[in-house]
């Protein structure tokens, strides 16, 4: 492991999109990055998964086994509309965000392929500098989430190269996934992004294991979400009429590698969290366990990774 700069500020933003609303939901991740720099300038700026143009949580977009239902097709193309083509106008807006901020800024987007017409959801990260330095596809969408997302054939495991070690991102329930972990941590990473729409207890479990597992810090980053941020003349509107009033609670935090909360988690409101990350507990941690290190077994267990 190379040296580490001593000390990471780390903003979490956890934002309240306005659903399917593109320009709305940018523009509050703009603001929120400003507000970040005007207050409490931060080195690295976190946002939730799918924050343009929001997580659609509840909508079925008309789809149910061997029938496809009158108006999900219009809901999906209105969804599809508000996602973003990597490269457009939205990402130069949040790279020139980030160069203004002089900050590393990570954001989740739904992600629109610029020669397909399939969705991703995607994780992108800007350097402070302004550059695309990772873009992160899901590899496995969740569920009905597959109605919606495709899946990843490339831009598995992007690591960015920070000052305070290698940073990557899986994104959501890709958490869940055992050697989708230990491909990043076979990269060595120090700061470990855990973007995702789990507003529920029990996710501030996992977030804890992988830390302890990783020896790493753990951004979890989520959004709160209301039934009133959805649109109003969906042609399924029924389903989101169905919805509580809280659809999503939050829960942001940020675990150290022993598992402790730095800060967080946040619930029930849209805030944002700051902290100051000493970074020298990450090598320190290395002490009694190193999962892709000392306490790995490469002659008994090895894992092979196409990561293109």
């Amino acid at each position: 492991m190379k040296d580490l700069a001593d000390t990471c500020r780390v903003a979490v933003v956890q934002s309240e999109p306005k659903i399917f609303d593109r320009e709305a939901c940018l523009q509050g991740a703009l603001d929120s990055i400003a507000q970040v720099s005007r207050e409490h300038p931060s080195d690295l700026i976190v946002l939730p998964e799918l924050l343009i143009p929001g997580y659609p949580h509840g909508l079925t977009f008309g789809f149910v086994v061997g029938e496809r239902r009158t108006g999900g097709m219009e809901d999906w193309k209105r969804y599809c509309d508000g996602s973003i083509v990597v490269g457009g106008p939205e990402t130069q807006a949040l790279a020139q965000a980030a160069r203004d901020a002089n900050a590393w800024v990570s954001i989740g987007v739904s992600e629109r392929d610029a020669t397909s017409g399939t969705l991703y959801n995607t994780n992108l990260v800007f350097s402070p500098d302004g550059e695309l330095s990772a873009h992160h596809r899901k590899l496995k969408p969740t569920g009905a989430e597959r109605l919606v997302w495709g899946d990843a054939q490339d831009r598995y495991f992007p690591v960015s190269q920070t000052p305070w070690g290698p940073m990557g991102t899986l994104i959501c329930w890709e958490n869940y996934m055992p050697l989708a972990r230990v491909a990043l941590y076979q990269k060595g990473i120090s700061l470990y992004l855990a973007p995702n729409t789990n507003g529920n207890p029990e996710w501030q479990a996992t977030v804890e294991h992988i830390a302890i597992e990783g020896r790493c810090y753990v951004i979890n980053c989520a959004p709160y979400i209301e039934r009133a941020d959805y649109p109003h003349d969906l042609c399924w509107q029924h389903e989101v009429d169905a919805l509580p009033d809280v659809v999503y609670r939050g829960g942001s935090s940020i675990v150290d590698p022993f598992g402790h909360n730095v800060v967080g988690p946040l619930w029930d409101q849209p805030g944002i969290l700051y902290a100051d990350l000493d970074m020298q507990l990450v090598p320190a941690a290395k002490w009694e366990f190193d999962p892709v290190g000392h306490y790995a077994r490469p002659d008994v267990l090895r894992l092979e990774v196409n990561d293109i």
